[in-house]
């Protein structure tokens, strides 16, 4: 009777044990299902915000140029001639002259859906400064988007500028836009300038959310 009744209480520890090996099984099972779950979600919301942001870079124009952002079977995120940082696209003109005023550049930049370049940190900065070329004379440089408005310096995305590279020495051209000089340190190359001077100078957008490249 003894050996029947140790029996019986093995066989009923195996069933609880056999039970709680299927409970944590399941409840194995239904952990990885919702991490699962969570990975589409994430997925999901990754490729409508993708989707959101290709949608609004299409909108900047009135005829998508599809052909010149997407050749053959595959998109690029930026065009011909412009050179990728950080998600987004420079085009630093340096054609002969004659160059631009500021407006004039600005103009330029934005019947291609682009702006006057925004500084928004030193890596920025010195990608930048790594482009520009000197040419002519000390006294030409590349215009950016940054002017004086009511005394304060504003870029034209309409933040207030921070950063301050500013030549130490001022060459004798006070005016209420900025120009990066060539051949400068980059954290002191920024002078000022009247807009009517012509320059060459650095237009930005945004990268081709899409591209495949």
């Amino acid at each position: 009777e003894e050996a029947t009744q140790e029996t019986e209480e093995a066989t009923l520890k195996t069933e609880e044990a056999t039970l709680k090996t299927e409970e944590a099984t399941q409840e194995a099972e239904e952990a990885t299902l919702a991490e699962e779950a969570t990975l589409k979600t994430e997925e999901a919301t990754r490729e409508a915000e993708e989707l959101k942001l290709t949608l609004g870079f299409i909108q900047k124009f009135d005829i998508f140029p599809i052909n010149d952002f997407c050749p053959a079977k595959g998109c690029k995120p930026c065009l011909h001639d412009w050179i990728l940082f950080q998600k987004k696209c420079y085009l630093f003109y340096d054609e002969p002259a004659p160059w631009k005023t500021w407006e004039q550049s600005r103009r330029f930049c934005q019947d291609r859906r682009a702006d006057l370049v925004v500084i928004n940190d030193l890596e920025e900065q010195e990608f930048v400064s790594k482009h520009v070329k000197s040419y002519f004379d000390i006294q030409w440089g590349y215009w950016l988007g940054l002017q004086q408005t009511n005394n304060t310096w504003t870029w034209v995305d309409g933040h207030v500028d921070t950063l301050g590279f500013w030549m130490k020495e001022e060459l004798k051209t006070p005016g209420p836009k900025a120009r990066l000089m060539p051949g400068r340190n980059p954290s002191e190359s920024w002078n000022k300038a009247d807009s009517f001077f012509q320059n060459k100078f650095i237009c930005e957008h945004e990268a081709f959310p899409r591209s495949t490249n």
